[in-house]
């Protein structure tokens, strides 16, 4: 058979065969063609003469079983299987505070696999990244983000509030009275500046933001203050404009009473607010009180305050109820204006029916206001047996303590 009649036999042939059956089938070609044979089927075939050989000596062996197409053991070794200690070195580049030297340089520089396959190779394992990254997965890593879980040390009566705060909102709530969680959400920088997330618009038309965060002195930061009706499923945000203070917290709180929770209470004698330990509505601030004091001489409300215990802000309804579905709302979208912001909020709903609206408050609220001991005596407050720092009620006027 001529050269040109071999390489096309094996031009249609060899492609519909596994590995063994085109050393077979080349090796018996070979060895029919006797002197010669061998290299004559490697030209035509494209195989290597070693390949060649070692079909014939396939060839006088016994059948492998049922489809096999290796004999056991055989085929390139594993690289780890060729490195016993790669693996370790691996593990040892990733987790070295567990298994390798603690002050490795790579403990916080060797991030990605094309780094790690460098460092393994100067350890005297060279492998390629796609494999580094295939070892990793067998190994059940992946990469992941840091998870808050870890909380600090908790107050030993922190699931004792919990349990109070809830049978106060039922108590109320069962009476027809309103309950809010309040909070001020994450300060926002005004200005044609890069949002988080993405927003639809035309391809290869991407908004245009400013390089860098710089605050505008002009139009500075935006303070939204959040007020979450618990019984209607209803968010009232009051947008300030200068200072986080007591006293823009209970404006805020006073604003939402007028603009949504006088029409929806008109029979309320009473209201529960839940809110945090710190911040503008902490326990510990007088300011807090005292304007609270004055909110309740105006609107006649018997206003019971509960603050969740210290290091447990999360779970203050306003935060999942209003401040997640807020920030979803605007993702994306620069926050160039008082007025964008405020359109943005109000523009706020989700599908179990959260209605949200929103206000600019341009008042002024200077911080370091002090508040006499005076002051804070003449407000007919009552603090509860349980956890009276945390919980208690101001009376309006005409009301028995």
């Amino acid at each position: 058979m001529t050269d040109e009649q071999l390489t096309a036999r094996y031009t249609s042939l060899l492609r519909h065969l596994d590995e063994r059956q085109r050393r077979l089938v080349v090796a018996a070609d070979a060895r029919a063609a006797g002197r010669g044979g061998i290299s004559a089927v490697a030209r035509a075939s494209g195989l290597s003469r070693p390949t060649i050989h070692q079909g014939l000596r396939e060839l006088d062996e016994a059948p492998l079983p049922g489809g096999q197409v290796r004999r056991a053991g055989g085929g390139r070794k594993k690289l780890r299987d060729r490195h016993p200690g790669l693996v370790r070195a691996l593990e040892s580049l990733v987790e070295p505070s567990v298994r390798g030297d603690p002050e490795s340089p790579l403990r916080w520089t060797c991030k990605s696999t094309r780094q790690l396959a460098r460092a393994l190779g100067s350890r005297g394992y060279p492998v390629s990244h796609p494999t580094v990254a295939a070892l990793l997965a067998e190994l059940d890593y992946s990469l992941q983000a840091n998870v808050k879980t870890i909380e600090e040390d908790q107050h030993p009566d922190r699931d004792a509030q919990f349990r109070y705060i809830n049978r106060q909102a039922c108590q109320f709530l069962e009476q027809g009275l309103p309950v809010i969680s309040v909070d001020t959400k994450k300060k926002e920088v005004v200005g044609a500046f890069a949002q988080a997330g993405r927003e639809w618009r035309r391809r290869g038309r991407p908004r245009a933001v400013k390089i860098h965060d710089f605050v505008d002195p002009t139009l500075g930061r935006a303070i939204p203050y959040g007020v979450y009706d618990i019984g209607r499923n209803d968010g009232w945000v009051n947008v300030g404009c200068d200072h986080d203070t007591a006293r823009f917290a209970v404006e805020s709180i006073r604003r939402w009473w007028r603009r949504m929770g006088q029409a929806s209470y008109r029979e309320a004698s009473g209201l529960l607010i839940c809110a945090d330990s710190g911040g503008s509505n902490g326990y510990r601030l007088r300011l807090w009180k005292v304007e609270l004091n004055r909110f309740v001489q105006e609107t006649g409300l018997r206003v019971t305050v509960c603050h969740f215990p210290p290091g447990a802000s999360k779970w203050n309804k306003v935060e999942h109820r209003l401040f997640s579905h807020i920030t979803m709302n605007w993702r994306g979208r620069p926050l160039i204006s008082y007025d964008v912001i405020v359109k943005l909020l109000a523009a706020t709903s989700t599908r179990s029916g959260l209605r949200v609206k929103a206000g600019l408050d341009r008042g002024r609220y200077p911080q370091g206001t002090r508040v006499m001991e005076s002051e804070l005596t003449d407000i007919p407050l009552t603090a509860h047996s349980f956890h009276g720092e945390w919980n208690y009620t101001i009376q309006p006027p005409g009301s028995h303590l």
